[in-house]
C-alpha cells in the first residue's frame, strides 16, 4: 500500500507540474539545466517537436527531454538506428547523422561487459529482438542472460516496441521460429545473432552479426549470466546450403552473405558433430509476433511499464535513475520519446514507477522502458542544422556508444 501511495503521489506531482507548464508559455524554469533550458518547445521538422521541462520526483527535481512524433504526418517515419552490425556499438548522434535522422534516442540494453568471463570479448549486441527497415537482425537472449535492471513481473526479453509497416506503433512480443534441417533430422533453432544461446541449443549467425567473436554465445546459463562458459561447443559453417567447415570452438571474423555459422553448446554441439563436410543443410528462421498479422519495419527490446493507460503491477518504486522511454499515444499514431538529463543537479532521476506515471501524464496509453544511466541520450537537429545535437547531458559526461536506438526521419 505504501508503494501505491508513493506512485499516486508522484503521478499527481507530475500532473500538477505539467499543468503549470502549459500556463508558463515559455517562462524560464527554476533550476534550469546547465545548458540554459527554457520552458518551451521547438519544431525540429514537420511532425516532430522537441520539449524540455522539470519534473518534481520523489528524490528531487529531474529534467526531462521529450520528442513528440506524429506518425500520421506524411513526411515522418521512424526506424532503427544501429551501427550496421548487431555486434557493434556507436553513439546515437553518429548513428543518426549516418542514417539521416533528424532526431532520436538510445535503445535496448546490451552486452556491455564480460568481467565474469575473463578473456571473453563483450559483443556490444543488444538483449532483445531487433528489426531494421523491415529486416530481421536478431532474436532475444534468455531472460537470465540480459543486462539491465530486473524485469517487471510477467515480462520477458522477447517484449518489443515496434512500428509496423502500417505506420502504427505498438508493444508486442517477438519469438524466434527456426530450424536446421538435414536429410536425416530436423533441429529447432535456439538463437539468431545472439550474444547468449539457451543451454543445449544451436544458434545461427549471419552476415548481420558482424566480426566479433561468437564465444560469448556459449557462456552463462539461462538463469545465470555469470556462470562459466560451456566446455562442450561446436561450430559448423554452411555456405550455399551445404557444410563447408567445422571447429570445436566458436570463431570470429565477418560472415559472408549466403553463409550461416551454426554454433552449438552441450546437446546442440553434439547434434552439430553429426554433420559432415558437403552435407546438405537448410537453415530457416523468422520472428513471430504475438499480435496476429503484425509486420514490423522497426522493433527493438526493452520492457513495458504502461499498458492500456495503467502501470504494470510490481514496478520498482524505490530505485531512481536516469532513464529513457518511449510512449505510444493516439492509437499508435503518436510517439513520445523521453530521455532524462544526467547533469549532476538532476541525476537522481525517476523510479520505473515514476516513468510509467510520467509517460501516462504526457498522454501515453502504452510505454516501454529502454536502456538508461550513462546510455540515456536524446538528439535532435537545431533550426537550419544538417546534423543532430545532443540535447540532454549524458550522466557519464559524454555520449556512450550503444547498440541501437530509435531514429526519427523527416522528408518526402
Amino acid at each position: 500500500m505504501a508503494g501505491r501511495r508513493r506512485r499516486r503521489g508522484a503521478g499527481r506531482a507530475v500532473l500538477a507540474f505539467l499543468t503549470a507548464f502549459g500556463a508558463l508559455t515559455g517562462a524560464a524554469l527554476a533550476g534550469a539545466a546547465p545548458a540554459g533550458a527554457v520552458h518551451k518547445g521547438v519544431r525540429v521538422a514537420p511532425g516532430v517537436r522537441y520539449e524540455e521541462f522539470d519534473i518534481e520526483a520523489a528524490k528531487g527535481v529531474t529534467h526531462a527531454h521529450v520528442l513528440k512524433v506524429d506518425l500520421g504526418h506524411p513526411q515522418v517515419r521512424v526506424d532503427l538506428l544501429y551501427p550496421g552490425a548487431v555486434a557493434s556499438r556507436a553513439q546515437v548522434s553518429r548513428m543518426a547523422d549516418a542514417q539521416g535522422a533528424v532526431a532520436g534516442v538510445n535503445g535496448d540494453f546490451f552486452n556491455i561487459t564480460e568481467t565474469q568471463h575473463p578473456g571473453v570479448e563483450a559483443t556490444g549486441a543488444s538483449v532483445g529482438p531487433a528489426i531494421a527497415a523491415g529486416r530481421t537482425l536478431k532474436a532475444a537472449v534468455p531472460d537470465g542472460q540480459r543486462f539491465g535492471p530486473a524485469l517487471p513481473p510477467g515480462t520477458t526479453t522477447e517484449d518489443v516496441f515496434g512500428v509496423g509497416t502500417d505506420e502504427v506503433a505498438r508493444l508486442d512480443r517477438l519469438a524466434l521460429d527456426g530450424s536446421v534441417r538435414t536429410d536425416e533430422a530436423q533441429l529447432a533453432l535456439g538463437g539468431l545473432n545472439q550474444y547468449a544461446l539457451p543451454v543445449g541449443s544451436v544458434g545461427a549467425f549471419t552476415s548481420e552479426w558482424g566480426s566479433v567473436s561468437r564465444v560469448r554465445a556459449t557462456c552463462g546459463t539461462d538463469t545465470d549470466r555469470a556462470a562459466p562458459c560451456s566446455t562442450d561447443t561446436y561450430e559448423v559453417t554452411v555456405r550455399d546450403g551445404e557444410v563447408v567447415s567445422a571447429a570445436d570452438t566458436p570463431g570470429s571474423g565477418p560472415i559472408a552473405a549466403g553463409t550461416t555459422v551454426l554454433v552449438g553448446r552441450e546437446a546442440g554441439a553434439q547434434q552439430l558433430r553429426k554433420l559432415s563436410a558437403g552435407e546438405a543443410v537448410e537453415v530457416e528462421h523468422r520472428l513471430v509476433a504475438a499480435t496476429d498479422g503484425a509486420a514490423y519495419r522497426l522493433a527493438l527490446g526493452g520492457y513495458p511499464v504502461l499498458t492500456g493507460g495503467r502501470p504494470l503491477p510490481g514496478l520498482d518504486d524505490t530505485t531512481s535513475a536516469v532513464r529513457t522511454a518511449v510512449g505510444i499515444a493516439d492509437g499508435g499514431r503518436r510517439l513520445l520519446l523521453l530521455a532524462l538529463d544526467g547533469a549532476a543537479a538532476y541525476r537522481s532521476g525517476l523510479t520505473i514507477a515514476e516513468v510509467a506515471d510520467t509517460m501516462r501524464e504526457l498522454g501515453s496509453d502504452d510505454a516501454f522502458s529502454l536502456d538508461g544511466g550513462g546510455s540515456s541520450t536524446l538528439v535532435a537537429r537545431k533550426t537550419g542544422a544538417s546534423t543532430v545535437s545532443v540535447r540532454n547531458h549524458p550522466s557519464g559526461g559524454a555520449e556512450r556508444a550503444v547498440a541501437n536506438g530509435i531514429g526519427v526521419f523527416s522528408g518526402p
